[in-house]
């Protein structure tokens, strides 16, 4: 008897253990806000539920998420609403971009009247990757800018005003004179011209949102500030095919110089806008809710080759609810079509909507380098979100 009361005890000893590591697990990587438009329902290993909210009228209400129904995790905020319906895209774009002042991507040593090699820009605190919106009081949008303020000041100190990491600062630069002409010693980059791929359509707002992922400068790595930009009609000419250590890339052209829409916002979560009327043929569906998505099976649309997508399989390998994480899935291309022309994940491929059990879940967003079948994607949700920020 002593025996089986030291097991029971040990069983339950155990039990316990194992219900504070899920609890405890699942406190960190659920989210703390969720919206819904209905029951508040999450995709888990183990059976997580939600209190019951009796008001569904009000926006916002509070509940509690449990194990098991009875083992509280944490109290969340669930946001009530109608669900969205999107058309989904998966055709490529072109994306025009000018810059919000000017992104600083290189530092050059000039030599001075004394044979000293100096960088005026460096010397006065300027770092790669700053944005400078003026110089001298003028707003700058080009080199041009720059050399013909730098030059007209006559050696003269000038303040420049930049932003980097969300702050501003106002810093005092001495040009040098080499060559005949004064000069500041940086370089900037004022444009950015590419293609991705078009996630989303809203029908209620024209909005739409792509990429999945900021414009980056290619040297800095750094997203461009956008001042104006607008998308062009593109027709994909070619496929580089991916392979373990080199990702492939679509290979495209603007059919023509005529603007199709317009951009508002280049941010974390994408490009968004709006287009001058729908520029898919595909009916809306239901946006699903980042706690509806699961892993397993899914679909994408992705064009390889003119301008219309097809529906290529794929799988939701892992999906990360926290509400710091870097990404939202990881998926693994799974059709033998895709995976024949173009190895899997491609540049250019970014923004390619995914579906699952008939709702719009996300885009992909990244390709793994050393594994081109895999790649990273986000949340629609997200998405939608950060949309209906840009165009209030």
């Amino acid at each position: 008897m002593k025996n089986f009361f030291k097991r029971a005890a040990v069983f339950v000893g155990t039990a316990a253990m194992s219900l504070l590591a899920i609890t405890g697990y699942y406190s960190k990587t659920l989210p703390d806000s969720i919206s819904t438009s209905g029951e508040v329902a999450l995709n888990t290993f183990f059976s997580v539920t939600a209190t019951e909210v009796s008001d569904k009228s009000a926006e916002k209400a509070n509940c509690t998420l449990s194990l098991f129904g009875t083992v509280p995790i944490k109290d969340i905020t669930a946001a009530y609403g109608q669900r969205p319906y999107l058309v989904p895209c998966g055709q490529p774009f072109g994306i025009r971009l000018i810059t919000d002042g000017v992104l600083v991507v290189d530092l050059q040593s000039l030599s001075a009247f004394d044979g000293e090699m100096v960088c005026p820009a460096s010397r006065c605190g300027i770092h790669i990757g700053d944005i400078v919106t003026s110089v001298d009081g003028q707003s700058v949008t080009s080199n041009d800018d720059i050399a013909r303020i730098v030059e007209e000041c006559g050696g003269e100190p000038v303040t420049v005003t930049l932003k980097r990491d969300d702050e501003i600062k106002t810093l005092t630069l001495t040009p040098e004179l080499t060559g005949g002409k004064y000069r500041a010693g940086m370089w900037v980059r004022d444009s950015s011209a590419g293609i991705g791929t078009l996630t989303f359509y809203d029908n209620q707002t024209g909005g739409f949102g792509g990429l999945g992922h900021p414009i980056c400068d290619r040297d800095t790595r750094q997203p461009l500030p956008l001042s104006d930009g607008n998308t062009g009609e593109v027709e994909i000419t070619g496929t580089v095919k991916s392979v373990s250590g080199a990702p492939g890339e679509l290979v495209g052209k603007f059919v023509s110089s005529n603007a199709v829409g317009v951009l508002t916002a280049n941010t974390q979560s994408g490009v968004f806008g709006r287009y001058f009327s729908c520029p898919s043929k595909n009916e809306a569906i239901p946006l699903a809710y980042k706690q509806e998505v699961k892993t397993g099976r899914a679909y994408i649309y992705t064009t390889l080759s003119g301008e219309e997508p097809e529906m290529y399989e794929i799988k939701i390998n892992t999906i990360d609810l926290s509400e710091n994480a870097e990404h939202s899935m990881v998926v693994e291309i799974t059709d033998s079509k895709l995976l024949e022309t173009a190895g899997g994940i491609v540049q250019g491929m970014s923004g390619s909507p995914i579906i699952q059990d008939g709702r719009l879940v996300g885009a992909v967003t990244h390709v793994f380098t050393d594994e081109p079948t895999k790649g990273y994607a986000i949340f629609a949700q997200t998405m939608y979100e950060t949309l209906s920020q840009s165009l209030d």
